[in-house]
């Protein structure tokens, strides 16, 4: 038995031995000198610095207490370890330009690997060159300036539907899951032509959840949840897209102008898409649509609430528009690019408070910048915050102010929406939500934060921890 025991000792000794002799060596490599990389700390191989990139994260500091510190230290170009890839962070509008202007020829999108199976691997975030470029102009076409006119009457009928199923007759509103709610409700109904049914949202809010968690796919886990969740809105998607398509195919198109779902269908049955490409981009859309508005549009009323001789004009430019309709008439898109003021802030209160504080891409080969090499397959981390509080672009950084944005930004500084072939395709819808969610708001309603100092934390996207419940009263 002694025997046994010290044989059974040595074999995992060398085992030990030889795992640590393999992680020596890969970090030896991470950080030959062979080539100038770019200064900073591996610290431990595959684990790296992930765990202060996630406590950051977590409290909706990353810039502050993960990138700035080190920016301190190392310069606006330094590398660390990520999720078990080495990755190099940039900050600046140089930086900005050149990583996102090159989408397809220096780097591609790197997301996390729990990211790609849930929003689908043959979605746009995924998709590269004329692939990319040929769903992305899909998009683009049913959010161009004439589908744009049908849409906002739509629009203005969902959002004053859900203040009347949610807000009459109450006297506190979860702010932030009420626009979620409404914002959930414009991509699928008004965008995309499918009625939300109870409980949507919910499945939809799972699969969310697992977005960042790590790929254990066991029962009881995030990601295991979420992945579930998937199929179940893969199949209702499936019976929308094949009823739809029978439809189509029988003559029986729609007389209004086309939906999203409609000029996909369309490109499905012409042999533009495949299946599963409708799907995976309609996945896509929803949660790429709604999360970010939603907390868009929480934050823009925070800062009014702070800020009030700010409400006051926003307040003055919408009694204007309103003023200006007949009873019963609604906006129209033409009214939506009267609301300047309000654009203006809803800009500076994202410029404050972006939804996605940057993206990863990958070098497809070795790149030369700033004077160090980012080796193939390394990732590169850009940050929304790494020009949104430069001083040089934004005087007084940390103060609201909207005018700042009547003059033109320097492009690759002002970045809530990303930037180069990959920027949001779903820009203009983002901002006709805030715009007239905002009109029906502050014209129907008086309103008050109930917690004014309301913590803004992440899991996996941001949000106010306690939801930004307010008090509000219908306008006499």
């Amino acid at each position: 038995m002694a025997v046994e025991m010290g044989f059974f000792f040595d074999f995992v000794l060398s085992l030990l031995v030889i795992l640590f002799s393999i992680i020596f060596l890969l970090h030896k490599k991470l950080n030959d000198n062979s080539k100038k990389l770019p200064p900073g700390n591996m610290v431990l191989p595959w684990l790296g610095e992930t765990p202060a990139f996630y406590k950051a994260q977590l409290k909706n500091r990353l810039f502050e207490d993960f990138i700035q510190p080190r920016i301190a230290k190392h310069g606006n170009v330094f590398k660390t370890m990520l999720m078990g890839s080495p990755t190099v962070v940039v900050s600046g509008v140089g930086a900005n330009r050149f990583f996102l202007s090159n989408e397809f020829k220096l780097v591609v999108s790197a997301w996390p690997s729990t990211s790609v199976q849930l929003m689908g691997k043959e979605s746009i975030m995924e998709r590269t060159g004329e692939r990319h470029r040929c769903i992305r102009g899909v998009i683009t076409e049913v959010l161009g300036p004439s589908s744009l006119e049908h849409l906002v009457p739509k629009m203005c009928k969902t959002v004053e539907d859900h203040l009347k199923r949610h807000w009459q007759g109450q006297d506190r509103i979860i702010l932030f899951q009420s626009a979620k709610m409404l914002t959930f409700s414009i991509v699928m109904e008004c965008l995309l032509g499918i009625k939300v049914e109870p409980g949507m949202l919910d499945i939809f809010e799972r699969v969310l959840e697992g977005v960042f968690k790590p790929l254990v796919d066991l029962p009881g886990t995030s990601f295991w949840r979420a992945k579930r969740a998937r199929l179940e809105i893969v199949e209702m998607l499936l019976n929308v897209v094949r009823k739809k398509r029978e439809e189509m195919e029988n003559g029986l198109e729609e007389k209004e102008e086309g939906t999203l779902l409609t000029r996909l269908v369309k490109g499905l049955i012409r042999g533009e898409f495949s299946e599963v490409e409708v799907i995976d981009n309609m996945v896509l859309l929803v949660f790429a649509s709604h999360d970010t508005t939603s907390f868009a549009i929480a934050m823009t009323c925070r800062m009014l609430a702070h800020h009030p001789n700010c409400y006051d004009l926003l307040l003055q430019e919408h009694v204007k528009i309103m003023e200006s309709k007949n009873a019963g008439e609604t906006l129209t898109l033409e009214d939506t690019k009267k609301m300047n003021y309000t654009w203006q802030v809803a800009r500076e209160s994202l410029r404050m408070f972006p939804p996605i504080f940057g993206s990863f891409r990958k070098a497809i080969v070795d790149i030369e910048y700033e004077g160090f090499t980012i080796p193939k397959g390394w990732k590169v981390l850009w940050t929304a915050y790494g020009t949104h509080y430069d001083k040089d672009y934004f005087p007084d950084p940390l103060s609201f102010n909207p005018s700042r944005f009547k003059e033109a930004m320097p492009p690759y500084a002002y970045m809530p929406f990303g930037g180069g072939p990959r920027m949001c395709a779903g820009y203009q819808l983002a901002k006709l939500n805030i715009l007239i969610f905002l009109h029906f708001f502050v014209t129907r309603y008086d309103w008050s934060l109930i917690h004014p100092d309301e913590t803004i934390t992440m899991d996996p996207l941001p949000f106010p921890r306690h939801g930004m419940p307010i008090k509000i009263s219908p306008k006499l």
